[in-house]
């Protein structure tokens, strides 16, 4: 198998029976934010459009680049689908035109033609943009895992996959903490270098998990050329950096005692075989040396080369002033009204302060979780904070962007505060405005909650929440003719056995209620009913 990086993320793999391009970057991301590197505009996009497979990771910006993909990539091409718990990624990909896809099942082995695969979904709410995942490739003679940034909790379906040729996988960070936030500099000093060692050490622990014969470190970090960001590169091997590259890792796995990794820049190609055997061919000496000795003048040079096209990126942001509370009381008050598990675990307010050119404030927003409600800022005591320059939020909220985390906050374009430790429910809550992504995170919580959550529903005792992507059936649930019909997707259960009659890997769980005056009869009626859905 010979395996080709296309910079950042992104992969191309090429096997007898078949190419496979994996999370193609090119186009800088996050409002000009993040610029793949080193730089790879010297990839031919005709050696990878016409590829037999696509396979994208997630949604994040840099893995799914659809200015690239709608004009390099083969609409023919089959696209790898991983088993995530909203259609996000499929809605994407079908409308830039791609129109063949392989839907797996998560930690199951696909055959294709003359290639097994296997894709492990991650689906907590705090994976990714409601999803992230990797790809195991077995080509009948060697076998590969492709973990890029995911961070699997379970090795057993990857090592049942077969043992590993190759192993790909991130170890910088792809964050905006702890640079954002107002921490007295050694506080974030203290953060950034503790973070910039974990996140090699983690990357380690999956190399002795998955013990492959080969490692090869990826997917980041990117570099930041807008001026505002320049800062954030790692010009000199800064501790307190978290964006480490490659060359530090690989000095940090030498002191662990591991010598099985390769350097894996940008344009770098590897031959794998059956015998364990790993034949690299590395980009020109002297562009390694620009790369690791001279990174600042490196830089200056790939950012004369892709200013143009970040300053034409933040040029097509709105300049004007919109009625911003009128939209998010419209708009996103309404999620937060019925995001019970989303109130309670943030337990407070976030002041949104909208910030001038200047960067001053000139219109502060409260998201309050407390009366759960949108309003202008009155004084209210606010747990978090968030200053956003104006053409950012104006852009976000007239395009009605429901994951914030893929387009803000990853930007790193922003400050924040915090009174208090981290709270996984802020971020989570920016990602989650829609309908139904907030319908699957309140259910995955009301489900992981260990708390036992029914409904009744015509004589029926059900779990509340759909098995498909967990709505809340007291809101989405009809019943007609024993068939209970969860309306935020059409699916449809039976109620006397709970098989689903959309899919053969779905259930719901269904019991008669239990009659009497006894303690189990009187819980049983406690339940709520449901009753016609809201569907505004």
């Amino acid at each position: 198998m010979r395996i080709t990086s296309i910079g950042h993320a992104g992969l191309l793999l090429e096997t007898a029976a078949g190419r496979i391009v994996c999370d193609p970057w090119f186009t800088p991301a996050y409002f000009g934010s993040w610029v793949p590197f080193p730089d790879n505009t010297g990839i031919d996009p005709q050696l990878l459009g016409s590829a037999d497979y696509l396979y994208v990771s997630h949604l994040h910006r840099d893995h799914f680049d659809p200015d690239w993909l709608r004009r390099h990539m083969s609409k023919d091409t089959t696209v790898l689908l991983p088993d995530f718990p909203v259609p996000d990624l499929r809605d994407a990909l079908e409308d830039l035109g791609f129109k063949h896809f392989v839907q797996t099942r998560n930690n199951q082995v696909t055959e294709l033609d003359g290639l097994r695969i296997l894709i492990n979904a991650l689906v907590s709410p705090t994976d990714g943009p409601l999803g992230d995942s990797g790809l195991a490739v077995d080509d009948g003679s060697v076998r590969i895992y492709n973990q890029n940034d995911s961070r699997p909790v379970e090795a057993g379906p990857i090592e049942q996959f077969g043992p590993l040729h190759g192993h790909f996988l991130q170890y910088s960070g792809a964050i905006w903490y702890p640079m954002v936030y107002d921490f007295p500099d050694r506080m974030r000093e203290t953060v950034g270098r503790r973070k910039r060692r974990n996140g090699m050490a983690r990357a380690l622990k999956y190399m002795e998990q998955y013990r492959a014969a080969h490692a090869f470190p990826f997917a980041g970090p990117p570099c930041f050329l807008d001026d505002d960001l320049f800062h954030l590169n790692d010009l000199d091997r800064d501790e307190t950096n978290v964006f480490p590259d490659q060359f530090v890792f690989l000095e940090y796995l030498a002191e662990q005692g591991r010598d099985n990794a390769h350097l894996f820049l940008t344009g770098t190609t590897v031959e794998l075989t059956e015998d364990g055997g790993c034949a690299v061919e590395q980009i020109p000496d002297s562009e390694i040396a620009r790369i690791r000795d001279d990174r600042q003048a490196y830089l200056l040079s790939y950012k004369a080369e892709v200013q143009p096209v970040i300053d034409e990126i933040k040029a097509a942001l709105p300049t004007d002033r919109s009625d911003l509370v009128g939209q998010l009381k419209a708009w996103v008050q309404p999620l937060i009204e019925t995001a019970e598990h989303t109130c309670a675990g943030l337990n407070g307010r976030i002041l949104l302060e909208v910030a001038a050119v200047d960067g001053a404030a000139d219109e502060l927003i409260v998201f309050d979780f407390l009366d759960r409600r949108i309003d202008p800022y009155a004084g209210e005591e606010c747990r978090y904070r968030f200053r956003v320059a104006r053409p950012l939020i104006e852009h976000l909220v007239r395009r009605r962007e429901q994951d914030w985390v893929n387009e803000l906050f990853l930007s790193c374009r922003f400050e924040a505060s915090r009174k208090g430790p981290y709270n996984e429910y802020v971020y989570t809550f920016f990602k989650c405005l829609s309908v139904e992504r907030m319908t699957y995170v309140e259910g995955y919580y009301a489900e992981t909650s260990g708390v036992e959550d029914y409904a009744r529903v015509d004589g029926y005792v059900v779990q509340r929440h759909c098995p498909h992507l967990k709505a809340d059936l007291v809101r989405f649930g009809t019943v007609r003719d024993g068939v209970l019909t969860c309306h935020l997707h059409g699916w449809e259960f039976d109620l006397a056995t709970g098989r689903c009659l959309n899919s053969d890997d779905r259930k719901l769980l269904s019991r008669p209620c239990r009659q009497g005056e006894d303690a189990d009869a009187a819980q049983d009626a406690g339940y709520p009913q449901i009753t016609a859905p809201t569907l505004d």
